[in-house]
């Protein structure tokens, strides 16, 4: 029997044992992309920013989710400091940052509060993200919601990935060994939850110098895509390191926004489309 026959066998006995509770679909939401990595520090949310207004770019409705509840830093990257309101119904109405809805769990505490709640509270709140916020209008329907899931491989990962309708995760690392091998535990994660797994980025792939155009490979070079032929999934881009991706995180209006016709604009709009195609086929062998 192969590893792959193994691994599955494994995975059904435990479904057996332990029966998966009946994923539930986010209300008016197509998609739902889970970004996601094995550790921190690896550009993570700076992703899932510049992916959803990738998305948005090529034509899509779109939302955003910031679930890394350790570390939420996507207010801060999009210059949002409203606090959400209740809309007449009663449902969260999320915050608009650049013309995009966005909720994060940093708009439930003051930025310097320690976030020192246990993991059913975390979950539940969670759970009001998913299915009490109001991501549209009542008669529009997002057809993506990009999840920036906090690192690791816990209970709450688990949990969201098993009781949430997930269209798939995009995995995010970096080059080097130490990075890589912690995939391959986020790898496993999601099938075990069922999640289909969209494709593997390459962040901090590589930098190139901005006075001479050399290019240096810091963190090593070819991990992921190695990773990502040994797992069966693609490699759905490497973005590289560069100041100009930070500085405009950090000033609040992330690089796809501000520099639109940049390279690095560019590479991730090409992981939107690739991200776009991924979930289609996916949806496509669940048929």
């Amino acid at each position: 029997m192969s590893q792959n026959e193994q691994q599955s066998a494994s995975q059904q006995g435990q479904e057996e044992a332990f029966p998966l509770p009946k994923k539930q679909q986010v209300d008016r939401v197509k998609h739902v992309i889970a970004v996601y990595s094995a550790k921190g520090g690896v550009g993570k949310s700076t992703l899932s920013v510049n992916l959803a207004f990738a998305l948005q770019q090529l034509g899509h409705k779109v939302g955003l989710l910031d679930a890394d509840i350790y570390g939420p830093s996507i207010p801060i990257m999009l210059g949002a400091n409203e606090r959400p309101k209740p809309d007449v119904m009663g449902r969260i109405r999320p915050v608009m940052a650049h013309g995009m809805p966005l909720m994060s769990i940093g708009f439930m505490v003051e930025e310097e509060q320690p976030l020192v709640w246990r993991g059913p509270i975390l979950f539940q709140v969670l759970q009001q993200f998913f299915h009490e916020v109001r991501w549209c209008g009542y008669d529009e329907m997002l057809d993506y919601l990009v999840i920036d899931l906090p690192p690791g491989t816990g209970d709450i990962q688990l949990s969201m990935a098993q009781q949430v309708e997930v269209s798939g995760s995009l995995i995010v690392t970096t080059p080097q060994d130490v990075a890589l091998t912690d995939v391959k535990r986020g790898i496993s994660l999601f099938h075990l939850a069922n999640v289909p797994i969209l494709g593997v980025v390459e962040n901090m792939s590589y930098f190139r110098c901005g006075h001479c155009g050399e290019r240096t490979d810091i963190f090593s070079t070819g991990g992921a895509k190695s990773i990502a032929e040994k797992a069966g999934v693609p490699l759905v881009g490497e973005v590289p390191l560069d100041p100009r991706i930070r500085e405009c995180g950090d000033s609040g209006a992330p690089i796809v926004v501000a520099e639109p016709d940049s390279e690095h604009a560019k590479r991730y709009l090409e992981i939107a489309r690739q991200t776009v195609e991924a979930v289609a086929q996916a949806e496509a062998k669940q048929e």
